[in-house]
């Protein structure tokens, strides 16, 4: 179990694209981010992680670590989606990260319980890889826009789905990068939930969401009126003390990465305004500044 000096059990951070390499973490370390999430857009292209890892750890040498990988495709249709999993599962430990989270993929035009055999295929090779590498697999729990019926990107956007993909590929190495924000969207609790599946999240998104009550009971969800903001942590409802003592309760060690570029108000040329509010506030909510007990 990570120390709980200095709060080294969980860290604040914010997410960062891998494209842009360590300039941007260059420019953003000094506000006090402790852990990045580098994320990669559908497939990997041209980038070349062992490459860009030693110049990532050289910027941010002992202020911050890598929390992990994101892979964001559908790699249960798109086979370079696939393969940009396996490449980001192998190249982890170059980045001093044993984690790699994304997007479960999706069979797009059929009910989520039929994307289980591909999902068994695709991730039972990928779980293999893992397990040699000493890699752990986190599902992002957002739905991307999609439904039961017709999932876009992503089957793991429900408790439902998370009990059929763990069903069907029973390992340690799997589990969930959890945020509020994607289960407020369809009206869920999200603190019970998070206490029920503790066990299985491996790392979490630091993301929130206004709920516009008045509209729901006014409109409903197909309004087309928009009831349900994403919000960076300290703008939206969700209580973050809770979450970090929720967390602590059950053993969780590892990283809140800010999710940022989805507020509706602190975007824009206010994005990292934002996005460093939210730190702050993070910040608090697990305790404020560390205080060492009495000798």
């Amino acid at each position: 179990m990570s120390s709980l000096i200095n709060h080294a059990d969980i860290r604040i951070g914010t997410l960062a694209g891998m494209g842009n390499g360590a300039n941007y973490l260059k420019q953003i370390l000094p506000y006090g981010f402790e852990s990045f999430q580098l994320t990669i857009w559908q497939t990997i292209g041209d980038l070349k992680l062992e490459e860009i890892a030693p110049s990532v750890l050289d910027t941010i040498g002992d202020k911050a670590i890598i929390s992990s990988l994101g892979m964001f495709g559908n790699p249960l249709q798109d086979e370079n989606a696939a393969k940009g999993w396996e490449i980001c599962i192998r190249n982890a430990k170059r980045f001093n990260c044993n984690m790699v989270c994304g997007f479960a993929g999706a069979l797009e035009d059929r009910p989520v319980p039929e994307s289980m055999p591909k999902f068994k295929e695709v991730y039972g090779h990928l779980v293999k890889i893992a397990e040699e590498e000493g890699v752990r697999i986190a599902f992002e729990n957002c739905d991307m826009g999609g439904t039961w019926e017709r999932p876009k990107w992503n089957i793991a956007h429900s408790p439902r789905a998370w009990e059929m993909m763990f069903n069907e590929v029973p390992s340690d190495v799997l589990g969930l990068e959890w945020e509020p924000c994607h289960q407020m969207v369809s009206l869920v609790d999200p603190l019970p939930q998070l206490r029920k599946w503790i066990d299985k999240i491996y790392h979490v998104h630091g993301k929130d969401a206004t709920i516009n009550w008045d509209v729901i009971k006014e409109q409903g969800l197909r309004s087309g009126v928009q009831a349900i903001y994403h919000r960076t942590p300290g703008f939206g409802d969700t209580n973050w003390t809770d979450v970090i003592t929720i967390l602590r309760q059950g053993g969780f060690t590892g990283s809140i990465d800010i999710e940022g570029w989805h507020d509706p108000i602190y975007r824009g040329d206010l994005e990292m305004t934002g996005q460093v509010y939210g730190l702050n506030y993070l910040k608090q909510c697990r305790g404020g500044a560390y205080i060492p007990n009495p000798v």
